[in-house]
């Protein structure tokens, strides 16, 4: 008899509701339904009205029960989880994703919306705003070529092929005009968009790729090779660790640079302008005419913060950031991280299932993490000063 099988044996109900959980939140990917279908039009629309008219976006409809999801959520017998540690853990698995259907339930109905991606992600604290301030003051890196955009959607899906070629999972690449940006991960097909009218630069391939490929890929195959599922599906509020791992993993292959930081930082501003009632005009607004941040990046990253009718999300590859490069710099195994969409809060549990045989070490890795190749000493300043 394998391992696997003698330890779901071992632990019976925990996998029989594991398995369960599975099967009902497979179409939980809030990704998937947050990316308005209209991007290119309202933004057309939106430049056209001299930045005057709010975008009327349009999102897909969802193609689940939302109720009746609610519902089977919460009939797991939760109870005959012995293990005091993990029963807490699926307690918190399905507060989680009740809160994100709660959320896709509610795409396009403003405030609804908003309320209900507060409880699942958050709103930026004013340390969080200072430490986006902080980073806005520094003045920009001299012009590097590598930051031209110059290469279409085809060239880059050529570029992504090359880069996966270092690992042997199976990597399917689709290019959509319904992004919001350049490229996106879907966890539960194992699929790299790539925005289909967006010129690349190399520095963004490279950047993209150890982001995209480096972390949210290499988690989504190392999730799938563990025996529990809940490593696929996504450990509760593990989207900030993902994230900071993701650009962490750009610091660390040496193609963060300052722009790109500064950009994370405008996401928090733009997240902080949702608190305080701000519209898609009015954030559009202070981005461009108050920071003096181009129309087309003052226009993403407005946009990204309205989807659905006010997504917090963005402020968190930031603080993530910062955890990540705290919690690595400090002696923490990335390996934890990596093995699936964990959360670096619930990293006890992790390391507590591996003395258990219910976690396996990891299948891939990062090879970004294997050694620091940054040499902006401006970088290393502005991360070790976060607060």
């Amino acid at each position: 008899m394998i391992h696997s099988e003698v330890i779901q044996i071992e632990h019976p109900n925990l996998f029989r509701i594991d398995s369960r959980l599975h099967k009902l939140v497979q179409k939980i990917e809030l990704l998937n339904y947050i990316n308005p279908i209209n991007i290119e039009q309202e933004k057309r629309n939106f430049f056209a009205s001299k930045y005057n008219v709010n975008p009327n976006l349009k999102y897909r409809k969802i193609d689940f029960n939302a109720h009746k999801l609610q519902q089977e959520l919460f009939l797991q017998d939760i109870d005959t989880i012995i293990d005091e540690d993990t029963r807490a853990f699926y307690q918190d698995v399905i507060y989680d994703y009740s809160g994100l259907i709660q959320c896709i339930e509610t795409i396009g109905q403003g405030r609804k919306f908003y309320y209900n991606a507060l409880k699942s992600f958050g709103t930026p604290t004013q340390k969080d705003v200072e430490n986006a301030q902080f980073i806005l003051h520094f003045s920009d890196d001299a012009y590097d070529p590598e930051m031209a955009p110059k290469y279409n959607v085809n060239e880059a899906h050529d570029y992504f092929e090359a880069f996966n070629s270092r690992y042997d999972f199976h990597l399917k690449i689709k290019h959509s005009t319904k992004l919001a940006a350049a490229a996106m991960v879907m966890n539960n097909t194992q699929t790299l968009l790539l925005k289909k009218n967006h010129l690349f630069s190399a520095n963004q391939l490279k950047v993209l790729a150890n982001h995209e490929i480096g972390v949210h890929l290499v988690t989504t195959f190392n999730g799938m090779d563990q025996d529990l599922k809940i490593f696929h599906n996504g450990f509760p509020a593990n989207t900030e660790t993902q994230e900071g791992l993701a650009v962490y993993s750009e610091y660390m292959s040496g193609c963060l640079t300052l722009h790109r930081l500064k950009e994370l930082a405008y996401r928090v501003i733009a997240a902080d302008s949702l608190r305080k009632g701000f519209d898609f005009c009015g954030t559009f607004d202070l981005l461009h005419n108050q920071y003096k941040l181009n129309r087309e990046e003052s226009y993403n990253i407005s946009l990204r913060a309205h989807r659905g009718g006010g997504f917090t999300k963005d402020y968190i590859y930031l603080t993530g950031l910062k955890k990540v490069y705290d919690y690595h710099t400090s002696g923490g195994d990335l390996d934890i991280l990596l093995s699936g969409k964990v959360s670096l809060e619930n990293a006890p549990i992790v390391s507590k299932w591996k003395t258990q045989g219910l976690a396996k070490e990891i299948r891939y890795n990062n090879e970004a993490f294997e050694t620091n190749l940054n040499t902006n000493v401006k970088l290393d300043f502005i991360l070790q000063n976060l607060k």
